[in-house]
């Protein structure tokens, strides 16, 4: 059940000038509801001249803490903000928006998680909730330099960690598409990431006949399907990614 709420960020953890993450508890003491890996939510951001919520794809959920985390990069005026805030601050937050990633998968089964960039948000509670379900998760994490690289450590203790670098300074050189990771039996993978990464990576999983699903990052406004600037082609006509998504099987895209 979506709720709007004001949250308390109890942690911020600044990676360094470009990300951080925030750990939120909601201010009423009220219990979450039920959030699904791949799902997001609407922030406002409360700076002048920044009127829209800013999308952020849920990090991690804590229900024994009651908290949910968001990492979040510098991209705008919006995001600025959000990087900038302190523990204590407050936030108003839409929440859960969106479908998540499926999680029926078969006991037994390969399953390569691939994010690149701030697209590795979602990947760690989907990690999380797939080893609860009794799998071995494995997660292949891109960036274009090792400071770009993002909880490696909270990755690891959830699964096998394979890197990628642009610049080679950790991991294989080079982009994610061409890591050793990806040879050998894949059954399932999900994807989140810059939109050139996920369709090369789309292209692969159709040629290998993978499942594979893929978390959208199309702008959005308002998060509830009212504003169409988020609208996606697919098989079945245009569709809001907000309501929709963010999470499609690729069989589902229009990608080439």
């Amino acid at each position: 059940m979506k709720q709007v709420n004001d949250f308390i960020i109890t942690r911020m953890t600044r990676y360094n000038d470009m990300y951080s993450r925030l750990t939120l508890a909601p201010a009423d003491g009220s219990m979450l509801p039920a959030i699904l890996p791949g799902q997001f939510v609407q922030v406002a951001a409360n700076t002048p001249g920044v009127f829209l919520r800013r999308p952020i794809s849920i990090n991690d959920v804590n229900y024994d803490q009651n908290t949910i985390d968001l990492l979040i990069r510098k991209a705008g005026k919006g995001t600025s903000t959000l990087v900038a805030l302190k523990e204590g601050d407050k936030l108003n937050i839409l929440l859960p928006l969106g479908n998540g990633f499926s999680l029926d998968v078969a006991s037994g089964s390969r399953l390569l998680l691939i994010g690149g960039g701030v697209g590795v948000a979602p990947l760690l509670y989907l990690g999380r909730k797939l080893k609860e379900a009794g799998h071995k998760p494995e997660f292949l994490l891109g960036a274009r330099s090792a400071t770009d690289l993002l909880e490696l450590d909270d990755f690891a203790a959830i699964g096998t960690v394979h890197v990628s670098t642009e610049d080679g300074s950790m991991g294989e050189h080079g982009l994610v598409t061409r890591h050793s990771a990806l040879e050998g039996n894949i059954d399932t993978i999900y994807c989140c990431g810059p939109a050139p990464m996920m369709k090369a990576v789309a292209s692969i999983a159709r040629e290998r006949a993978i499942n594979c699903e893929v978390s959208l990052e199309n702008m959005m406004a308002c998060g509830l399907g009212a504003c169409l600037c988020c609208v996606e082609n697919t098989v079945k006509g245009n569709v809001c990614v907000c309501t929709e998504g963010p999470v499609f099987n690729i069989n589902l895209l229009n990608w080439q």
